[in-house]
Formats: structure tokens, C-alpha cells, sequence
């Protein structure tokens, strides 16, 4: 059984900084792409973050650019997203996701992930 656990998240203020993890187990971690999603309150669950099987390939939301990154350790089985330069538009409930998909990289939707995490928690307060 795949299992995806969060951690990380909390409360920061404005311009802060989060380091957000995703601990991976029950299938070869290293064959499939990642994807980090978010849903906000009375809000849909939206794209955030992909990188692919290798580490050697990422995508983000245009939202997110150049402000957040998001990487893996192979090793550990783990994702990681970190998230710099924080806005209050940034609070949600952020999910880990794995891919159905071992090659590619572009994977935006949520029906092209096949396993989610439970989610953590982020606030910005302004």
C-alpha cells in the first residue's frame, strides 16, 4: 500500500519562508513523477509543483514561480517543496501526489496523480 506523509507546514508571516516535505513508501519511489497540490478555503485543489522521476525536470504554477522549489532525494524517498517569499494567497492545506506516470514531467492535473498524501497545513498571516 502506498503511503504519502506531509510535514512541514505552519504558520509564517509575510515574506517567510517553509520547507515542506513528503515521505514515500510502498512502491519504488524513484520510477514515478511528483506533483505538489493546494486547496485553500471554498477553493478548488490546484496545481502547485511536478518534477520528474529523475529530479532532472520541473514544472510549476505560474503563481509559484520563482518562489518556490520543488525537488527530490531519491535516496530517501522523499519530495520537497520549499516555499520562499510567502503571501496570504499562499494559505492552504498543501498535498503531495504521485504520479501514474514514470517518464514526463508535465503533470498538472489531478487525474494524472493516482496517490495523495493527507495534507499540511500552511497559513501566512500579513
Amino acid at each position: 500500500q502506498v503511503q504519502l506523509v506531509e510535514s512541514g507546514g505552519g504558520l509564517v508571516q509575510a515574506g517567510g519562508s517553509l520547507r515542506l516535505s513528503c515521505a514515500a513508501s510502498g512502491r519504488t519511489f524513484s520510477r514515478y513523477a511528483m506533483g505538489w497540490f493546494r486547496q485553500a478555503p471554498g477553493k478548488e485543489r490546484e496545481f502547485v509543483a511536478t518534477i520528474n522521476w529523475s529530479g532532472g525536470s520541473t514544472y510549476y504554477a505560474d503563481s509559484v514561480k520563482g518562489r518556490f522549489t520543488i525537488s527530490r532525494d531519491n535516496a530517501k524517498s522523499t519530495v520537497y517543496l520549499q516555499m520562499n517569499s510567502l503571501n496570504s494567497e499562499d494559505t492552504a492545506v498543501y498535498y503531495c501526489a504521485g504520479s501514474k506516470y514514470g517518464s514526463g514531467t508535465y503533470y498538472t492535473t489531478r487525474n494524472e496523480y493516482l496517490y495523495w498524501g493527507q495534507g499540511t497545513q500552511v497559513t501566512v498571516s500579513s
